[in-house]
């Protein structure tokens, strides 16, 4: 796929079906993520893939969570969370992994990891899947940040939920570049 095709028609995919990248297809999504724009090469992120038995077993942790902020919650709202990451067949976790350093703040840091997740949806698009990102309460929810190992300082920026798409790409409208473009 052309570089400039990928980049101005990506679309999110929320409805995804396996397969989801594995093998070489998954190396090269992590390869894209380290080819990002990353200040002292500092690698600010980590990732945890979700798939398999353990989106449930996510999906678990996220209905304890619901239950211990809500314990009225009605049928559909702990359904929704016992079944939050298996809207995909598989799901990665971007977590920041901010290190001290004289040069390069925060939040050049977090910005580095969010081009990370970007990078390897664009990599999944270009091999012919398809993603979404999501965030969301989970993301920084004690239970949710315990179960994938979240630490300190470390903040679980959002979840690419991975997969082939299950219909073909709807059309995103394109805003009139000079809203947001001015001139110095």
């Amino acid at each position: 796929m052309d570089a400039l095709e990928l980049l101005l028609n990506r679309t999110s995919e929320p409805k995804l079906e396996a397969p989801a990248p594995a093998g070489d297809a998954l190396e090269t999504l992590y390869q894209a993520a380290f080819r990002v724009p990353d200040h002292g090469l500092l690698q600010p992120y980590r990732f945890v893939v979700i798939a398999g038995e353990g989106r449930s077993r996510l999906g678990q942790v996220c209905l304890k969570a619901l239950l211990q902020q809500n314990p009225d919650a009605d049928d559909k709202a702990k359904d929704k969370a016992a079944h939050l990451f298996e809207r995909a067949p598989m799901v990665m976790a971007v977590i920041s992994n901010v290190k001290e350093h004289p040069k390069v703040p925060v939040f050049e840091q977090l910005v580095t990891a969010g081009l990370a997740a970007h990078a390897m949806q664009m990599a999944a698009v270009a091999q012919g899947f398809g993603g979404i990102w999501r965030t969301g309460s989970y993301a920084t929810d004690y239970h949710v940040r315990q179960a994938l190992g979240v630490e300190g300082e470390d903040e679980i920026l959002g979840f690419l939920y991975l997969g082939t798409p299950v219909k073909s790409k709807f059309k995103v409208p394109r805003p009139d570049s000079s809203a947001f473009v001015s001139q110095f």
